[in-house]
């Protein structure tokens, strides 16, 4: 489900307030020690074996605005400029790597009705060139409503979503497909959200899909739940392999635990993951926290961060190479993530909504459904780049990964765990550890780097 049923994200919305953060964006470390943005200007990107990719000359980065960001009681807003250094988005832009001809597909219920005036708001305050958001509704509308907290929520996670992508890839088009019926737990929502899907594979809309919904793998145990996610499973085999599609979708929120009912109320006392991020078609996206220190930023993982090991899908092959330790935890499951990216409410992009009797207003985007958005938007890249679509990743993120360029590609997350102890329930997590982890994946992307090598390996097959 989304942001308005339950805490996949806190949805912190509050006046803007233009407190400089200082922060340089030509210093960003990691707590791994890798330094990140200190790669000269005009570096041009190149494969794994060194041989540059083909693009455009020139510095096609925007000229951004209020780089520094901003902060008050209720968080750190930070800017786009800031997210491209701290992920190695930028030397791509300086390259003319930002999406350009690419579309990225977002799957949400309801929709905002200031969508686009938020995104205009967004881009213009950050500098950025603006995009004109394509809004379908095949399946119909159903009203907004102010007094309605699950359609303000995912007036939010909308919102969030398109305005991410923007700001990682920003000449990317973006579709927005909204449907009528609030998915939450269970099967609810999920057969309007497959027809969406479906019509966008069917109409050729866009090569990479961002889903920011979920729902928990114990409330889809029974029959109906089965039977839906089957015919998922289905879809997303045949769109991946055969119709060059990407999906993405957030880990969860709710550390190794997540909600059994509608209502988000209570959460399962034994361990368990959601779907669609448990899915082997699907790149799951885990959460991490980004730390200040003065002009430095470093990454651990997010204490909420979903992460564990699937009741319904065996483990894919290209999880099989991990080593022996991943292995035990494995036994033979589906384990997620499979990488991860900023997600902790206290700190990440500054998003802009006016949906509310908040107006306008800044909020950080936040919750793993963040990070589906950002590898989307660097998917766009990514595919402008190869200049096809890439299609099904996660056998090229784990070949690259298990390859010597790994500590170069990837930031490797090493601190952390999501153990669960919230309304009565306490649930043993998995901690952060060098390699893949159920809490944070592969790790974060240092895109400068990735992006080559992963084209490298799909491409080679």
């Amino acid at each position: 489900m989304g942001i308005g049923h339950r805490p996949w994200r806190t949805l912190a919305i509050v006046p803007v307030m233009l407190v400089a953060l200082v922060l340089s964006a030509c210093n960003v470390h990691l707590t791994s020690g890798t330094t990140v943005g200190t790669v000269p200007p005009d570096v041009i990107p190149t494969t794994a074996s060194g041989t540059p990719t083909s693009g455009s000359q020139g510095n096609c980065e925007p000229q951004t605005r209020h780089d520094a960001g901003s902060s008050d009681s209720q968080g750190t807003y930070l800017s786009p400029k800031q997210l491209w250094v701290l992920y190695g988005i930028e030397p791509l832009l300086k390259q003319c790597y930002t999406g350009k001809g690419q579309t990225v597909v977002v799957i949400d219920s309801f929709g905002s009705p200031t969508l686009q005036a938020d995104i205009d708001q967004f881009s213009d305050y950050y500098g950025l060139p603006r995009v004109k958001l394509q809004i379908l509704a095949p399946l119909g509308t159903k009203q907004f409503d102010p007094t309605d907290q699950q359609m303000l929520g995912w007036a939010g996670e909308t919102t969030e979503d398109v305005q991410i992508i923007h700001a990682i890839a920003p000449d990317a088009n973006i579709v927005v497909l909204t449907s009528p019926v609030d998915e939450t737990e269970g099967v609810a929502g999920l057969p309007e959200f497959l027809q969406l899907e479906q019509y966008a594979v069917s109409h050729h809309l866009g090569a990479i899909v961002s889903q920011s919904w979920a729902a928990s793998e114990v409330s889809l145990a029974d029959t109906a739940g089965k039977q839906e996610i089957a015919q998922w499973d289905t879809f997303f085999h045949t769109a991946t392999t055969q119709q060059g599609m990407t999906f993405f979708a957030g880990s969860g929120d709710n550390g190794a635990t997540d909600y059994i009912d509608p209502g988000a109320t209570q959460l399962s006392p034994t361990a368990t993951t959601s779907f669609p991020t448990s899915d082997p078609w699907v790149t799951s996206v885990g959460g991490t926290t980004i730390q200040q220190n003065s002009s430095q930023l470093s990454e651990i993982g997010w204490s909420a961060s979903g992460g564990g090991f699937s009741r319904f899908y065996t483990e894919p092959s290209f999880q099989q190479g991990l080593p022996t330790t991943d292995q035990q935890l494995l036994n033979h499951r589906r384990g997620v993530p499979d990488v991860s990216s900023s997600a902790d409410p206290a700190i990440g992009l500054g998003c802009f909504a006016s949906f509310s009797f908040f107006t306008p207003s800044e909020f950080v985007g936040n919750g793993t459904s963040a990070g589906s958005p950002l590898w989307a938007g660097l998917t766009a890249i990514a595919n402008q780049m190869a200049g096809h679509p890439l299609g099904y990743l996660n056998p090229g993120l784990y070949k690259v990964a298990g390859g010597s360029n790994y500590t170069r590609d990837f930031h490797d997350i090493t601190v952390g765990n999501n153990s669960t102890n919230d309304k009565g329930v306490s649930v043993a997590g998995y901690d952060a550890v060098q390699g893949w982890d159920p809490m944070t994946g592969l790790g974060t992307p240092n895109a400068q780097y990735l992006l080559p090598d992963l084209i490298a390996v799909v491409s080679a097959g």
